[in-house]
C-alpha cells in the first residue's frame, strides 16, 4: 500500500468533526498524484457528496471547460478541496472544519509538491493565500508561498452565478498557461493545444 493509498483510506474514516455525521462520501481528491499544479476548492457540493469526486455538478463541467482552454484536463492536473466533506446545504466550511480537514490537504499537498497551486474561490484562497484576500481585486495574481506559485480563480460556482466575470477569469486562465510553460516542462509536454 502506498503513502497516497494509505492517507486517502484514513481521510474516508475520518471522524474530526461532525461533517462525517451528515456526509454520504468523503471526496479526496481527483487527478495525477505527480502533479506540478494543483487545484484546491473550498468543499464539496451536493453532487460531489454523491459520486466522492471533487467538482463533478454544474460548477465542475465549467471547470473542466475552463481547464480545456488552456489544454489542461483532470488527468493532468490534482484537484481537491480544503474541506473533504460537504457542509449541511452548502454552506461556507466553517473555521472548525477546515482546522479539522487541514492536515488531509497538507499530506497531500506534501506528496504531491506542486509547481503551481491555484485557489478556486475567495475561501480557498483566503486560506491557502492571505486571510483578508479579497478575489475581486487579487485574482490572477501570483503569490510566491515557500517556493510554490498561487494564485486564485474565481470559482466556478460564482462564474455561473455571474457570466460576467468570464473574461477576466480567461485572462487570469491565459497567466496560469504562461506560468505553466515557465516553470513546469512535464505539464507543458502534456498540454493538450489546439
Amino acid at each position: 500500500m502506498t503513502d497516497w493509498d494509505k492517507l486517502d483510506a484514513s481521510c474516508k474514516e475520518c471522524k474530526k468533526c461532525p461533517l462525517c455525521e451528515t456526509r454520504e462520501n468523503v471526496v479526496f481528491g481527483v487527478g495525477d498524484r505527480e502533479a506540478e499544479v494543483m487545484l484546491i476548492g473550498e468543499a464539496p457540493g451536493e453532487s460531489e457528496d454523491k459520486k466522492g469526486e471533487p467538482f463533478v455538478g454544474r460548477a465542475g463541467k465549467l471547470l473542466d471547460d475552463m481547464l480545456a482552454i488552456i489544454g489542461l484536463d483532470r488527468s493532468i492536473v490534482y484537484i481537491t478541496n480544503i474541506v473533504k466533506c460537504r457542509p449541511p446545504g452548502n454552506r461556507d466550511p466553517l473555521n472548525t472544519e477546515k482546522d479539522a480537514c487541514f492536515d488531509w490537504l497538507r499530506r497531500q499537498t506534501e506528496l504531491i509538491a506542486p509547481k503551481i497551486t491555484v485557489c478556486l474561490g475567495r475561501i480557498s484562497a483566503a486560506s491557502l493565500i492571505d486571510e483578508d484576500f479579497k478575489i475581486t481585486q487579487a485574482h490572477g495574481r501570483w503569490f510566491d508561498k515557500e517556493g510554490v506559485k498561487f494564485t486564485a480563480l474565481y470559482h466556478p460556482a460564482a462564474l455561473l452565478r455571474d457570466p460576467r466575470r468570464r473574461p477576466e477569469t480567461f485572462d487570469d486562465l491565459k497567466e496560469i498557461l504562461r506560468m505553466i510553460r515557465e516553470i513546469c516542462p512535464k505539464t507543458a509536454s502534456r498540454l493538450r493545444l489546439g
